[in-house]
């Protein structure tokens, strides 16, 4: 089953607002992250880009309180300490898929979705009437509701994925945060994967914020993209703002082009690499 096909729409969530300022962050004692400043807002997907080192994934995880900064301020909703929260009532408004999770082993599909109800269910596993409904539509959107009772660690790499994303839509939080969310899965599925987090922002006003390394993926998913560089935010807009040629390949440190796909009218990128030119030049002397 695809994507998102014949399920029925989540639980209507109101999005949260998740303000970030002055966030610094070191490790060992050298910053890494430098007086960044980051809103997410309901019905938006922010994506995050930069070179490998930049400081996106950093950034993520200080905003889901993952990572202790040197400074920092969290702001919920416009006027709540996202520092001041308990864990559990952070974790109702905030939920993170990170990067390189373990692979859970003698649980299956549906026990590892479960776990994203752990907000709701108090210290000593209080009943969570609503957990069972919540689950199954996370298994839907996700598509793996087929692979509920199936071992967890049968699985490849990209459903494994995709269950830890159901796990988080389980959350039913008001922020979505996604730490390179199409890694391991394969082009269908990070296509569907990109829709069902437009889809979150656009029917159920999530407040959604991504790493992305792929330019392509981040112009055609976002409302907005921050540009990182050595651990600052050099760029934040609207992606034909700061996807500009000239701003990327100072970046990168490789040259890039930027045009418009005549078939989509969205931005798309290229890489110039020696071989490249290569080519090109071959092509102009035949």
């Amino acid at each position: 089953m695809r994507v998102g096909e014949e399920t029925s729409p989540a639980r209507s969530s109101r999005g949260h607002e998740l303000s970030a300022t002055g966030v610094t962050v070191a490790y060992d004692g050298v910053d890494v992250v430098h007086d960044a400043a980051l809103t997410l807002r309901p019905g938006e997907v922010t994506v995050l880009v930069g070179p490998n080192g930049s400081g996106k994934s950093t950034l993520l995880r200080t905003l889901a309180r993952l990572q202790r900064p040197r400074t920092a301020a969290l702001v919920v909703d416009g006027d709540t300490d996202g520092l001041a929260l308990t864990p559990r009532e952070f974790s109702r408004r905030v939920a993170l898929l990170t990067q390189g999770r373990p692979t859970p082993s003698g649980l299956t599909v549906r026990d590892v979705v479960e776990f994203g109800r752990y907000p709701y269910r108090g210290r000593w596993g209080r009943a969570d009437p609503d957990g069972r409904a919540a689950v199954d539509r996370a298994l839907a959107l996700t598509g793996v509701a087929e692979l509920a009772e199936r071992g967890a660690e049968h699985l490849s790499g990209g459903q494994l994925q995709r269950v830890w994303l159901a796990g988080c839509l389980a959350q039913e939080t008001g922020v979505l945060l996604l730490d390179e969310p199409t890694t391991y899965l394969d082009l269908r599925y990070q296509v569907e994967l990109l829709d069902l987090v437009r889809d979150l922002a656009d029917d159920h006003g999530i407040a959604v914020g991504a790493v992305l390394h792929d330019l392509d993926q981040a112009a055609a998913v976002a409302d907005r993209v921050a540009l990182l560089h050595r651990g600052r935010i050099v760029a934040a807009g609207r992606p034909e703002d700061v996807l500009l040629p000239e701003r990327l390949t100072e970046v990168y440190g490789i040259r890039i082009e930027v045009d418009t796909d005549p078939l989509t009218g969205r931005l798309r990128t290229r890489a110039i690499g020696r071989h490249h030119t290569r080519t090109e030049r071959l092509g102009t002397t035949s």
